[in-house]
């Protein structure tokens, strides 16, 4: 069963966290010396927790922080581009009550969904390496195992597609049969009943050169309160 104090206390390691010494660097770099367009804020500057609850239904995995979104205002995806996407999404199909997320005072709470992601900081050019990932990965593994009431996990890239496979397999999963193959709008029902479903990333490249639409995106998100809506008539 899930526990709020173990998740708040994850949450409070993650912030302390300091394992990558280029991503610390960088991310504390990034909030020192500011952009001109919010160098009257005081940045974030360290990890960004997790947002939402561990008993949520629908839990949603990104890359990492914004330099100047997450890495500034303390909150995955708040303060960006691609926040601006997923929070609209989110609020259409019923898991927010708002459909903008700017700050971490902003009044803005989730329904059922807890947001997430791959790497906890901010990194440069929005790369991460291979080491800088696997230092991130167990505590992306502890929230999904605390949050044990998760019926669908929405993967938003293929970093974090292939992320959560890995985890799967290190937990001894093995979904044989399943051609478990990133593309968008792309889903598979696991062993023991979890759906996954993958989606291209809000990012800037993504949505300014068409690859990814508003409707496209809003699509995944409609087909998550779809299977949960039906989840919950049995």
């Amino acid at each position: 069963m899930h526990s709020f104090s173990d998740f708040k206390n994850l949450q409070v390691k993650i912030v302390r966290c300091r394992k990558c010494p280029r991503l610390v660097a960088w991310r504390e770099r990034v909030a020192r010396e500011k952009v001109r367009r919010f160098r009257d804020q005081d940045y974030w500057g360290r990890p960004v927790p997790a947002f939402g609850s561990p008993d949520a239904k629908l839990i949603v995995i990104g890359l990492a922080p914004a330099a100047h979104g997450g890495n500034r205002t303390g909150r995955m995806f708040t303060g960006d581009g691609s926040g601006d996407w997923l929070y609209e999404a989110l609020h259409q199909y019923g898991f927010a009550n708002r459909p903008a997320s700017v700050g971490i005072d902003d009044g803005l709470m989730l329904h059922d969904c807890l947001v997430t992601a791959v790497a906890r900081c901010a990194p440069p050019k929005n790369k991460l390496t291979v080491d800088e990932i696997g230092n991130c990965r167990d505590y992306l593994k502890k929230e999904l195992e605390l949050a044990d009431d998760k019926k669908i996990v929405l993967t938003l890239g293929q970093v974090a597609f292939q992320t959560f496979l890995r985890l799967l397999r290190e937990s001894g999963e093995r979904p044989n049969g399943l051609d478990l193959k990133f593309g968008h709008g792309r889903e598979w029902v696991l062993p023991g009943g979890l759906c996954l479903l993958s989606s291209y990333h809000p990012s800037r490249q993504n949505t300014q050169t068409g690859k990814l639409t508003r409707s496209m995106f809003h699509g995944v998100f409609r087909r998550a309160r779809a299977i949960l809506d039906a989840s919950g008539k049995f």
